[in-house]
């Protein structure tokens, strides 16, 4: 039986759901579709209060943001970069074309096809979200699409050169320092000066989300994220030192983020407590993330390791963090999750960061039924057909007919008869009113 230390004040935010904000984005997206760049512009000087020139970035401004970096930096970039697209070529690898023969002269398969263009956002909020630009754009980029655009609102004033030096490094095509819900609908929409793109991706505030949400359909989307959430499942062999660091690493991602212990250890939870407690009078962002804890963070304690398995995948946190004596089982075992940090050594920060897998994950209990942005969402799995034989023709032909006036398509059924009269010789009548 579970036990509750520590249990979350208030549920999962749904500010994404807020009525203000759909109408706010409706607003914007209206304004976007009928007047084009100039509703950008006011909506960029209105939110960001941000009214360049242009808002796509030159050669020369790309070079002078970089110049702002300092050689480690840059090397920095490219070494997390180097990590997600050798992940990235290796998932790539996995996904086959495929022909079959399934009947005599009957040739089925499917054949991979790269999205043509794509737009990435990377957000720059309360922290300016560099790797978002390597996860989205290079991944995009392995996949084989031939045209991606990246947004990034404005940064103290002026586009922020680690993310500027990113998005350049990772391959994009065209830059734009814009922000918010103007950005979304100028990407999917397009504008007299933005050709619009086929699919949006990256992470965003509620109102960001909020617009990939309306535009969905008119547009492909990687998913909707919700505020970021961390679940450590832990035993004896953890400590409460290193638990209450990673749970804080990840509440100062914002106010709403849940973060949760489960662990069969009571001196590892109590422990944990007392470390948090500790870790928010000197950790710098703890303004944000003694809230986040206060208000959503818990501490399970169960009885076994299956008791464990079960709340996990009840909770099905968008990152999953095992450090237990044998990590596997939970591999082996758990359903629900948007990726898993299988061990002591390892961390959420370092898939936040730089090992290679990509950050943007399905939250809010959406890993029940998707994973995570990857190679495979930029491309599209397409299927066709092909019969070189006259024979199986019509004897698919006439099983087809029958089918389909069972369905009462007599339109279908004559699309059947008529290679069954060519290709056998029989008299198959036309269908009569």
């Amino acid at each position: 039986m579970i036990k509750y230390i520590k249990k979350s004040k208030l549920s999962v935010s749904k500010s994404d759901d807020n009525e203000d904000i759909k109408i706010t984005v409706e607003s914007i997206i209206s304004d976007i579709r009928q007047n084009g760049d100039k509703a950008v512009r006011k909506n960029s000087i209105k939110f960001d209060k941000w009214d360049p020139k242009n808002f796509k970035l030159t050669d020369d401004e790309i070079i002078s943001a970089q110049s702002l970096l300092t050689k480690s930096q840059i090397k920095d970039i490219k070494f997390a970069q180097s990590q997600i697209k050798n992940f990235a070529e290796h998932q790539l690898n996995t996904i086959n074309e495929l022909e079959v023969e399934t009947l005599p002269g009957v040739f089925l398969g499917h054949k991979n096809i790269p999205v043509e263009s794509v737009g990435c956002y990377v957000p720059g909020g309360r922290y300016p979200m560099v790797a978002s630009a390597h996860m989205s754009i290079i991944t995009a980029k392995v996949a084989g699409v031939k045209r991606v655009i990246a947004c990034a609102p404005p940064y103290n004033n002026g586009p922020h050169p680690a993310i500027v030096t990113a998005m350049k490094l990772a391959g994009a095509d065209e830059i734009y320092v814009i922000g918010g819900v103007q950005a979304i609908a100028a990407m999917g929409i397009g504008t007299e000066t933005i050709k619009a793109t086929n699919m949006i991706v990256g992470p965003g505030n509620a109102y960001v989300a909020e617009a990939k949400r309306q535009l969905f359909g008119e547009i492909g989307i990687d998913l909707i994220a919700g505020p970021t959430e961390t679940l450590i499942i832990a035993d004896e062999s953890s400590d409460g030192e290193i638990c209450a660091t990673d749970l804080l690493g990840q509440a100062e991602h914002g106010p709403t983020s849940p973060s949760i212990l489960l662990t069969t250890s009571i001196n590892v939870a109590e422990e944990t407590e007392k470390e948090i407690k500790r870790l928010l009078t000197i950790l710098p962002t703890a303004d944000v993330a003694s809230k986040s804890w206060k208000d959503y963070g818990e501490i399970i304690l169960c009885d076994t390791e299956e008791e464990m398995l079960e709340e996990a995948n009840r909770i099905s946190s968008e990152h999953v963090q095992v450090m237990t004596k044998d990590p596997s089982y939970f591999l082996n075992n758990l359903s629900n999750f948007g990726a898993l940090f299988l061990g002591h050594e390892t961390n959420v920060a370092y898939g936040d960061k730089i090992i290679g897998t990509n950050h943007t994950l399905p939250t809010k209990n959406a890993s029940r039924y998707t994973g995570g942005l990857w190679v495979g969402k930029f491309i599209k799995t397409c299927t066709y057909q092909r019969i070189e034989n006259k024979k199986t023709s019509a004897e698919i032909g006439e099983i087809c007919s029958r089918l389909s006036m069972l369905e009462g398509f007599a339109g279908h059924s004559e699309q059947a008869n008529i290679r069954v009269r060519r290709f056998s010789g029989k008299n198959v009548p036309y269908p009569k009113k």
